[in-house]
């Protein structure tokens, strides 16, 4: 039975984990957010409503100022007030704000959200019994074997999902006239946006696909689309 607990505990830590960060994600976004008024943009959410046969899609302001999106384990969709700033001062437009709410749907509608949050307490669970086993065999480098085996695990699953909301969000955006145009042009605007180093970080250890490789796949979904016209 005791070699068993640090397995137990691992598991045991990692619904601790879930309940908590569920519960503290809830109230920081409720804390710090404020529902999308804009006109322009709701024109925009409306298209993609009716495409999905939906009353309306809501959407809210988180106030914070790094520029992302987010798709919360309840099925709200947010983008931060960083984002919403550069689309009022023109360096974003209203269609590539629409394609990163599309994109966010797609988290929701294809069950991201709500695992990436049972996920990220199972790595923590994994990540402290690997931990624990490999510390009694390797001491000193245990811990660290284990932080980069979770972390490569994490990454690996993190940029399937992008590539999965992104194909959610080219469909949507097409059906609902928008086109994937917006989607194509707001990724090559992304790393100047965010700052991002992505082209010194080899793409296998990055949480999101390389820029070339997100618009290669939507324009292979579109020829695919096009041959079956």
């Amino acid at each position: 039975m005791l070699k068993f607990t640090p397995i137990l505990l691992a598991i045991l830590y990692a619904l601790v984990m879930y309940r908590f960060s569920a519960w503290r994600t809830a109230r920081e976004l409720d804390a710090r957010s404020t529902e999308l008024a804009d006109p322009k943009l709701k024109a925009l959410t409306n298209k993609m409503a009716e495409a999905l046969e939906l009353p309306r899609i809501k959407v809210h302001i988180y106030e914070i100022d790094p520029v992302n999106g987010l798709a919360a384990p309840d099925g709200r969709i947010f983008i931060t007030r960083g984002f919403f700033e550069k689309y009022r001062n023109g360096e974003v437009t209203g269609p590539e704000l629409a394609s990163v709410i599309a994109h966010e749907l797609g988290h929701v509608a294809l069950g991201h959200s709500r695992r990436r949050m049972i996920d990220f307490s199972g790595q923590n669970a994994l990540r402290t019994a690997l931990a624990m086993v490999l510390s009694r065999f390797i001491p000193g480098l245990g811990v660290w074997i284990a932080n980069a085996l979770t972390s490569l695990l994490a990454a690996r699953i993190s940029r399937k999902d992008e590539y999965e909301a992104d194909a959610y969000a080219s469909a949507l955006l097409t059906k609902s006239g928008i086109g994937t145009a917006p989607q194509k042009t707001l990724f090559n605007k992304l790393e100047a946006l965010t700052k991002s180093r992505a082209g010194a970080v080899p793409a296998w250890m990055m949480s999101h696909p390389k820029t070339a490789e997100r618009i290669k796949a939507i324009e292979k979904l579109e020829a695919d689309w096009a041959a079956l016209k």
